[in-house]
């Protein structure tokens, strides 16, 4: 007789608010800005050294697998020093596990596609399912050699780049924008450099121009041409990076939890280190809460956000192909407010961790929340909402929403929610920071 296993869930109960926030909160690095700026260090080698970077697993996988690929990296609590570069002509097999690490995985694999010797790029299942296909294309068109092990433009992939070669290339932004920075940020070490033409539908191009200032910062030589506030055109001259001293800004998708936090709440809070002119397009969050409600205050210190509780917020209707990571955080809001709200361009999004779309939709409504799926976003209605066990879907912006929606809805409880040492590994805790704080 056959005998069943028993898989155990880890499950946490989460608090509700008793009333209005009013706190601080230091957020971590910027994930994205510290997974470029690990890439240039590594090609820039000794005498680099990244500051303020985060802890989460994205950073963990991206240092794991640069040690495996020969650059010497050491560690400290302020950072990261590098005293030697990526040896490309290096002609041994490497093998590189990037976990769930979406980014990591893309960065990798063109970073992979320098050198002169195999190397293997792969993931946890999840991973293996994330779409791969254009930047594989890519990635061919300059030379480099492509071979999916299991199918087609999927991990495992093992690139090789002896032929690799510069030139002019065609890219379409309209599944990720990560090919395109995962090509960018290699492009000064192709022969002829590189002309990246943008086509098609552009999603998240913020991120594009994150790449461009973060290669900039570490001397490479880059243009963007820009029409009607659309990039068409990057180019990137050949050469190297130079070593350099870089601070990974305080993370702009973090601060929107606990931003969101005093949305629905009421009170203040301050994001220490936060600036309104950064590089992160996710710092447009201040502007969208300012838009259902609240008021804002940017000082050199960083960012104060406040809503008075006996004002309701306001619903609103935005295009987010820009703030894509956000969407999930917006819902969350979305769903105490007054009125309905609609969120647009984000079709994309359902090739996440999760299907960013469906998922978050299904599981809110396990809470009684009406939020229906569009072609490409959400509509949310304001509706009574009650407690509901919700499963993450491996996707730790689901979890951190789920968290916002649990400040006002009791008996709310997240599945697996460790999934959040992804980007913010304190998250939770810092959750509980923000509640005694309305408390005493």
């Amino acid at each position: 007789m056959a005998s069943s296993r028993v898989v155990s869930v880890s499950v946490l109960r989460l608090d509700t608010a008793s009333g209005p926030l009013h706190c601080e909160v230091a957020v971590p690095g910027s994930k994205s800005i510290a997974n470029r700026a690990l890439i240039c260090a590594a090609l820039a080698g000794a005498g680099s050294r990244v500051t303020n970077v985060p802890d989460g697993d994205d950073t963990v996988a991206m240092l794991d697998a640069l040690r495996i690929l020969g650059v010497a990296v050491s560690q400290d609590q302020e950072g990261v020093s590098f005293t030697s570069a990526l040896d490309y002509e290096n002609a041994e097999e490497v093998s590189v596990h990037a976990a769930l690490a979406g980014t990591s995985s893309r960065f990798l694999t063109a970073l992979g596609a320098l050198r002169r010797g195999n190397t293997q790029i792969d993931g946890f299942e999840a991973l293996r399912q994330r779409p791969m296909r254009d930047l594989h294309i890519a990635l061919r068109d300059l030379g480099v050699n492509v071979a999916s092990e299991l199918s087609e433009y999927s991990l495992p992939v093992v690139v090789n780049g002896e032929h690799a070669h510069g030139g002019e290339l065609n890219l379409s932004s309209s599944v990720s924008s990560q090919f395109s920075s995962a090509i960018l940020l290699i492009a000064p070490y192709l022969s002829s450099g590189l002309i990246l033409n943008i086509n098609g539908e552009r999603v998240s191009e913020s991120y594009v121009m994150m790449t461009v200032e973060v290669m900039r910062a570490f001397g490479a030589d880059v243009s963007v041409d820009v029409q009607e506030e659309k990039l068409l055109r990057i180019r990137v001259q050949p050469g190297k990076y130079v070593a350099t001293q870089y601070f990974v800004e305080p993370d702009a998708s973090s601060a929107s939890y606990p931003l969101a936090a005093v949305a629905i709440c009421g009170g203040e809070v301050f994001i220490a280190g936060m600036k309104q002119d950064s590089i992160q397009g996710d710092t447009g969050f201040v502007s969208l809460m300012m838009n259902m409600g609240c008021e804002a205050r940017w000082t050199n210190e960083g960012a104060y956000l406040s809503r008075d509780p006996h004002m309701a917020l306001q619903g609103l209707s935005v295009d987010l192909k820009d703030m894509s990571d956000l969407v999930p955080t917006v819902v969350a809001v979305a769903l105490f407010a007054q009125g309905p709200s609609t969120i647009t361009g984000v079709g994309f999004i359902r090739n996440k961790e999760s299907d960013r779309l469906g998922d978050l939709a299904k599981e809110l409504h396990k809470c009684g929340a009406k939020v229906s799926v569009l072609d490409d976003g959400l509509e949310i209605s304001p509706h009574l909402l009650h407690g509901a066990t919700l499963a993450t879907h491996h996707d730790h912006r689901l979890a951190m929403a789920f968290g916002l929606v649990a400040l006002q809805v009791p008996e709310v409880l997240v599945e697996e929610p460790d999934v959040v040492s992804k980007s913010w590994p304190m998250y939770w805790e810092v959750r509980e920071q923000m509640l005694r704080s309305c408390r005493e």
